[in-house]
């Protein structure tokens, strides 16, 4: 009897999860999907075009700093409180600007953080 009960526990725990997977699927999908729906047939205004090209780049901007200059434990905001990656996010700044390149980018902030951890 002690068989069927955990054939059936895991029986629910892979229902379970699998309904989870489906439903984060269509979380995932339909905020991608409504506006490109709507939006496809539309002729936006330059205006927002034009907005709209800075969206990615302020939203990048605010998580990485939110990482180097707030606390996770307490969020308050904290000047020189990592080091390492105050140093990494200025040599990231120059080389995106000079390279243009995304890999580029990301390869120096992670060596320049890997080395200032050791130094520092």
């Amino acid at each position: 009897m002690s068989n069927m009960f955990v054939l059936a526990a895991a029986n629910h725990n892979v229902k379970f999860h699998l309904m989870i997977i489906v439903l984060g699927g269509i979380a995932a999908f339909l905020p991608r999907y409504i506006p490109l729906r709507i939006f496809t047939n539309r002729d936006l205004p330059e205006w927002f075009n034009e907005w709209m090209k800075y969206v990615p780049v302020c939203l990048f901007t605010a998580l990485v700093m939110k990482g180097i200059f707030v606390t996770s434990d307490t969020y308050k905001f904290i000047p020189l409180g990592h080091p390492a990656q105050i140093i990494a996010a200025l040599f990231v700044i120059v080389i995106a600007y000079l390279t243009r390149s995304m890999s580029m980018s990301v390869v120096t902030g992670l060596v320049v953080v890997f080395l200032a951890s050791l130094i520092l």
